[in-house]
């Protein structure tokens, strides 16, 4: 399987993270857990399902996938090449006035928000790309056409510096404190452009910060769950079951 990160041109800088090409020549089913990014992807050949418990669905070539609060489960058939999106926190919102929060735990049709003779025209231009460099300048292409020139929401912005500074540690009264704000305020405006709440944004921080603490460092299980300030081991494991359905132990291990 191949996994290659690009960077945006300068326009897309502020906006957009990166781009991951993805292929696979094999069949496969695969666990995502949930991020702090909303993500694009146009599939430029294979298909792709996403698997619960009830039903399997299969995915539009051109799709969006918000914020989520628990691992999901997809399917690729053998084949499969997708040119993924990664948003900053709040860069979906200059592409398109959708609230980010109505994304939450959602995998839609990218023509639920832009025109669909516009995703059209970027699909078969991407079915006649002959090499990824091709690829994803027509991805850019779509998405400088979208691109709008709006005022960034700087106590939104500033919130989420906060949080990541303090690795989703910091407390939503303190958040609130130090951005002299109140809590309804912040959080109406915050997950319009997030995608959630302060709070449960906080909490994937902290949980992606701690994935990466089990499966880079030599820590033990003790001492990465204190420095997260955790409550007790029982909480630590409670809560990276929610997001992972595994323990932080099997993860560790499995790295």
């Amino acid at each position: 399987m191949r996994f290659d990160k690009v960077i945006p041109v300068d326009p897309l800088k502020p906006y957009i993270k990166h781009f991951v090409i993805s292929e696979s020549t094999l069949e496969s089913t695969y666990k995502i857990f949930p991020s702090t990014s909303l993500v694009i992807g146009f599939q430029y050949q294979g298909q792709l399902t996403t698997i619960t418990e009830s039903q399997s669905k299969i995915l539009s070539t051109a799709g969006i996938t918000g914020l989520s609060d628990h691992v999901q489960v997809f399917k690729n058939s053998a084949d499969i090449g997708t040119i993924l999106v990664f948003f900053t926190e709040v860069g979906l919102a200059f592409f398109t006035s959708c609230p980010a929060n109505e994304l939450f735990n959602q995998s839609i049709s990218l023509d639920t928000l832009f025109s669909r003779q516009t995703i059209s025209e970027t699909e078969e231009k991407l079915a006649q790309a002959q090499a990824d460099s091709e690829r994803i300048q027509v991805v850019e292409r779509f998405l400088l056409s979208q691109l709008k020139m709006i005022q960034g929401d700087k106590l939104v912005i500033e919130a989420v510096r906060l949080i990541y500074q303090s690795k989703g540690t910091i407390r939503i009264s303190e958040l609130n404190q130090k951005l002299a704000t109140s809590q309804s305020p912040l959080e109406k405006r915050f997950r319009k452009l997030v995608g959630t709440t302060p709070k449960k944004f906080a909490s994937l921080v902290r949980f992606n910060t701690v994935l990466n603490d089990l499966t880079t460092s030599i820590k033990s299980l003790s001492e990465i769950c204190y420095e997260h300030n955790f409550f007790d081991q029982a909480h630590f494991i409670k809560d990276f079951k929610q997001y992972t359905g595994e323990t932080p132990e099997r993860i560790k291990r499995a790295d």
